[in-house]
């Protein structure tokens, strides 16, 4: 729990109860949660947190770049406690969404964007995992 003090504290962020065990459970589960998921699993050990609380302390994480939001599902906004420049892949049968590592992230020279900053980038990919591919394939 340290750690996670220390890493909010390095983003600017005032470390209570309920943001070290929310920035906690989002770097224990790399599933990229829902705000319901996370309460749903919060909520047994910490009664008296609310959707409310969750949605404003996740939206002051990203504004402070502690954590990402993911859009890749248009129903629900998700979120990664993995900053690091990495893709989205969500399988559009099953839903599970996992990391994809990059190669390289391409400068703004290459896009031709010479002269500008890029401050955030999304990239997603979308189709079938493993699971559902190979179900597929049978039926």
């Amino acid at each position: 729990m340290q750690n996670i003090r220390t890493y909010l504290v390095s983003k600017g962020i005032k470390p209570s109860v309920q943001r070290l065990n929310l920035m906690k459970y989002l770097m224990e589960h790399h599933i990229h949660p829902t705000v319901d998921e996370i309460y749903e699993a919060l909520y047994p050990t910490m009664p008296t947190l609310s959707k409310t609380t969750i949605y404003s302390t996740l939206k002051l994480f990203a504004e402070k770049g502690a954590i990402q939001t993911i859009t890749i599902d248009p129903k629900n906004a998700r979120f990664d406690a993995d900053i690091a420049p990495h893709a989205h892949f969500q399988c559009e049968c099953c839903g599970m969404i996992k990391d994809v590592e990059l190669a390289a992230m391409p400068s703004c020279k290459e896009v031709g964007l010479e002269g500008l900053k890029i401050t955030e980038t999304q990239v997603y990919l979308k189709g079938l995992c493993n699971n559902c591919y190979k179900q597929e394939k049978n039926d």
